[in-house]
This record gives structure tokens, C-alpha cells and sequence, in this order.
């Protein structure tokens, strides 16, 4: 039987490999590290712990995963990188444990993270997100599932990003995303709903036609922004809506930095 793992790859005897993971030659696996059947470890990857990986993950070269965060209030800690299933992470990505003790930096499953990304310390990614080449999230960015990230763009330190978002290539986002929308620009601003990703996505045209309606409330009527959100609520009873109305009234909260306004100028 031919061996999964290259001779010349170096991997700690206090690894956890699965005996269907393959490692790539002069791959580097580090004490604390655990992996989930079917993945493949590249060429000159480096893993260090304490990370877990789960099942049927694709790890391409180059990658550093699960080394000390870049944070100069981290103190040695032990802390975490946890990646689900189905996931690619492509050439050269970084992802950085989180700072505090007991804490994680997590990703989902069927995730795509393109060559040259960094993911930060404490960031939590979704399930089925696209992250395209050389973006950078900083620390404790949290990206819902289903959104898709444009390349070459940076996304500030703990802001949020909705569901089935798309974020347009090299805008700069540094402050909350809407779920559903398109945002694009530097600044970036809420451009329109992100009407081809959620048509894929399955959404019947009566939830369309809401989500549609609920926009032009937000970001094309007279009323301020807040009078619009609060009146979201006479459009009807909708999961979608429901979870629009939730994330914006967090973003509007004291301790956020507030959601992303629209291209047109909008009164507060």
C-alpha cells in the first residue's frame, strides 16, 4: 500500500492524523494537531496547535495555519483554530489562533479561502463563504454563511458581515454589512441587494419582492434610517426580514461600530 504521508514531511508524534490523511513532502504538522479524515496537507504547509481540522479539507501550499496570533495583548494562552469540513484553503493563506485563553478562531465547512488571505485572531467564519485572493480580516470579524467576499479588500477589526452578502473587490469595509446587500467601494457603501446571489441562493419571488421593498425603506425613501428600520416591521412576517431587522439593530448598538450606509446620503 502505498504510504499518505511524504518521508519528508515532519510531523510531531503528539499529532492526531487520520490513517486516510495524505501530507504533502516537507509539510509541517505541530504537537496539538488534530485531523479529520480525507484531508490533504500540501506541500510546505505548517500546522501548529492546539488547531483541529475536520473531514474531506484541501490544505494547498504554502499554508500557515494555527500559529500565534499577530496581537500584542497575546500572552502565551492556550487558544485555538477549529476548521470544519469540505473546506479549500489555497496557497499561502494565513489563519491565526485567537488571543485569549480558551478562545477560537473558527471556520465552518465548504468554505473557499483563495491564495494569499489572511484570517486573524478570533475571527468566525460560516459555512459556504468565498473569500477571494489577498484579503485581510482582522481581528474578530465575524462573516456569516453564503457571503462572498470580492479580492483584495481589507475588513476592519470586529465588524460583521451578513448573510448572503457580496462584497465588491477592493472596497474597504469598516463597519458593519446588512445581510443580502452588495457593497461596494473606499469607503465602502451599500450599492443594491445582492440580487444574483440570492436568486441562487433559492429564494422564492415573494421573499425576493420583500427583500426588495424592505431596500428601498432603508436606502431610497425619505425616512431616516432608524425610522425606516423600525418600520420594516408593517412589511410582513419573514425569516429574511427577520434576521435583517436583528442584525441592524445589533450594528446600531453602543459597543458596534454601526451598519454600512447607503451610496446615497442618508439622514440619521
Amino acid at each position: 500500500m502505498k504510504t499518505l504521508i511524504h518521508p519528508s514531511a515532519v510531523i510531531h508524534p503528539q499529532a492526531e492524523l487520520h490513517s486516510t490523511v495524505r501530507v504533502d513532502p516537507y509539510a509541517i504538522i505541530g504537537e496539538n494537531v488534530k485531523i479529520g479524515a480525507g484531508t490533504r496537507i500540501g506541500a510546505h504547509v505548517v500546522l501548529e496547535g492546539p488547531t483541529e481540522i475536520g473531514v474531506d479539507n484541501h490544505i494547498f501550499p504554502g499554508a500557515a495555519i494555527g500559529l500565534e496570533p499577530q496581537d500584542l495583548k497575546y500572552k502565551g494562552g492556550l487558544s485555538w483554530v477549529k476548521i470544519g469540513d469540505g473546506n479549500r484553503i489555497r496557497e499561502y493563506v494565513t489563519i491565526n489562533r485567537a488571543t485569549a485563553e480558551g478562545e477560537a478562531t473558527t471556520i465552518g465547512s465548504n468554505n473557499l479561502i483563495m491564495a494569499y488571505s489572511h484570517v486573524a485572531h478570533n475571527c468566525k467564519i460560516g459555512d459556504k463563504v468565498v473569500i477571494a485572493n489577498n484579503v485581510a480580516l482582522a481581528g474578530h470579524v465575524e462573516i456569516e454563511s453564503r457571503v462572498v467576499v470580492g479580492g483584495v479588500l481589507g475588513i476592519h477589526q470586529f465588524v460583521r458581515v451578513g448573510t448572503m452578502a457580496m462584497l465588491g473587490g477592493m472596497s474597504r469595509i469598516d463597519r458593519d454589512v446588512p445581510p443580502y446587500m452588495l457593497i461596494e467601494g473606499n469607503p465602502g457603501r451599500v450599492r443594491s441587494l445582492n440580487l444574483i446571489g440570492l436568486q441562487r441562493s433559492g429564494l422564492s419571488e415573494e421573499e425576493m419582492t420583500l427583500l426588495k421593498k424592505a431596500f428601498r425603506m432603508l436606502y431610497r425613501s425619505d425616512r431616516s434610517f432608524n425610522d425606516a428600520l423600525k418600520e420594516l416591521d408593517l412589511l410582513g412576517d419573514n425569516s429574511y426580514l427577520a434576521h435583517l431587522r436583528s442584525f441592524l439593530n445589533a450594528s446600531l448598538t453602543p459597543d458596534r461600530r454601526g451598519p454600512i450606509p447607503g451610496s446615497q446620503k442618508a439622514k440619521r
